[in-house]
């Protein structure tokens, strides 16, 4: 019972193993940021971003993700619409580098070994780290305390096209909701700092990429597809 029991999960393992097909591809975009300093649209890229991905797709609707994208980030209150802003006239500039993994989902099937054009809306969350410099004001002005990491959930909706037989363009936007209040340095994480805090403690930062994808995929044919 043993001997067949293995016999048949190396035999399912197998039958995974050549029912995959990959992904490799760059993302090159813009990214904004929404926070306590500077302005508060939500999709307005604006500093360039680029990035790699990759992708293990399982079937025709869900695939793992997993991708390295990094940016300047930046804030300016003279480009806000809030008088408040305006008048305080920060600017912030740092630099996240995200490392991301997590499940694609496609709207309608896209089943990358046929032939011809064809498209999908798609959705993706998982969960994401990023670095970041630690940012506090004085006197008006910005000094970095050093450099840390933090916790965000990426939130990214967008459209691919199989446009050739081994090529997959995307194009995308994605917010990142994190776990911090420290990107434009209105919460310095330094403790002795407490009383440079400033703006709204009570809510986090976001940062947003928007941009294109483009994927080259190979693998072997899966078993759900027809000959």
């Amino acid at each position: 019972m043993r001997k067949t029991t293995y016999i048949l999960t190396i035999f399912f393992l197998f039958q995974m193993a050549n029912a995959q097909i990959h992904e490799i591809g760059v993302f090159a975009g813009g990214s904004n940021f929404i926070g306590d300093v500077g302005s508060t649209q939500y999709i307005a890229p604006k500093d360039p971003a680029i990035g790699i991905l990759y992708k293990w797709n399982k079937n025709p609707r869900y695939s793992w993700r997993f991708s390295v994208t990094q940016s300047k980030i930046k804030g300016i209150d003279a480009n806000s619409d809030l008088n408040s802003r305006q008048e305080r006239d920060y600017t912030f500039q740092n630099t996240i580098t995200e490392f991301s993994g997590g499940f694609e989902f496609n709207w309608f099937d896209f089943n990358l070994h046929k032939s011809g054009f064809m498209s999908t809306p798609y959705l993706y969350t998982g969960l994401s780290y990023f670095t970041s410099d630690d940012l506090y004001v004085i006197n008006d002005k910005y000094v970095s305390d050093g450099n840390s990491g933090g916790v965000a959930i990426p939130i990214i909706g967008g459209l691919k096209m199989h446009i050739a037989d081994s090529f997959v363009l995307g194009i995308e936007a994605g917010a990142r909701y994190t776990f911090s209040d420290d990107i434009d340095g209105s919460f310095p994480k330094n403790g002795s700092l407490e009383s440079l805090k400033f703006g709204n403690t009570n809510s986090k930062d976001w940062y947003v990429f928007t941009g294109l994808t483009l994927t080259y995929t190979f693998g072997n044919k899966p078993c759900y597809c027809n000959e």
